[in-house]
């Protein structure tokens, strides 16, 4: 069980659950939350997160690119599991993930099946199929788009069956933090995937203008935090968490490669983590 639960690389779940706290704060606060919802909502997006890490690991493996990687374990690069086997255990979550999808799209609007296809197809294409668009420089747009402006609108629709600016604004901030993670991903395999053939944006932009993408991730990332002071002044206290933003890319600017950067991967989950419940709690307030 250890060997999946590594495999499922938890470090990147912040990125699926961010959203839901920030969109199920703004729900109580303007409308009242649907908790049901809520928890469906967020089986959907931790699913999806699970469900892409496992499709990318049998893709990755059975295209040989993720072999001697530094980083998280891969369970068919590693040999520890078989891409059949890591392939079926994809399959059954992005199923738990559609079940509880259908059931919330029951509750709400038919339409979120449509989204959540399109979602499912984006997840198993990032590095599945003939002509994977992680391998072409996209995953950063498709990360911002489903685990951003999808995921907090969707969940905030979801539990209130309104849309809403604030959630908008504040699935920017939850894009821009989910592409740090991916950003300082590829950042730390930039060297095996230039020699794999594997094209992500690090490779295709290089190292120096890759780490300068990761600090304009952050920035924007609390940037769009603090234009919530417009909807409550207690935005401001996610000023209090830029000196941890700046450590981090202190180090990232400092050269940290390979394995420095596994630590570095974990800090920055932390801090989408931090910055969501810190948004989450202004928004309360």
């Amino acid at each position: 069980m250890n060997k999946w639960i590594q495999g499922a690389r938890p470090r990147t779940l912040p990125a699926a659950i961010a959203p839901v706290v920030v969109a199920t704060a703004l729900a109580y606060k303007v409308h009242g939350v649907n908790w049901i919802n809520a928890l469906l909502a967020l089986i959907v997006g931790v699913a999806m997160q699970v469900g892409v890490n496992y499709s990318n690991d049998y893709s990755d493996g059975i295209k040989g690119t993720d072999s001697n990687r530094v980083g998280p374990m891969r369970l068919v690069g590693s040999g520890a599991a078989s891409a059949s086997e890591v392939k079926r255990a994809a399959l059954l979550i992005y199923f738990i993930g559609a079940c509880a999808g259908l059931i919330l799209a029951l509750r709400t609007s038919i339409l979120l099946t449509i989204v959540g296809a399109i979602a499912i197809v984006a997840a198993w294409t990032y590095t599945g199929s003939s002509k994977p668009y992680g391998y072409r420089g996209f995953g950063e747009i498709s990360v911002f788009v489903f685990f951003g402006i999808v995921a907090t609108n969707g969940t905030f629709y979801a539990e209130t069956k309104h849309f809403s600016g604030w959630a908008f604004l504040l699935s920017l901030t939850m894009g821009a933090l989910a592409c740090a993670l991916l950003a300082i991903n590829n950042l730390r395999d930039l060297p095996k995937d230039l020699g794999a053939g594997k094209r992500t944006l690090a490779v295709l932009l290089g190292d120096i203008k890759a780490r300068i993408l990761f600090n304009g991730f952050l920035v924007l990332a609390h940037v769009t935090a603090l234009v919530m002071t417009a909807f409550t002044p207690w935005a401001l206290l996610t000023l209090l968490i830029v000196p941890r933003t700046i450590k981090i890319q202190k180090r990232i600017n400092r050269g940290a490669h390979g394995v420095e950067l596994i630590p570095l991967l974990g800090a920055t989950g932390e801090l989408q983590m931090l910055l969501s419940t810190t948004l989450a709690i202004a928004i309360l307030l």
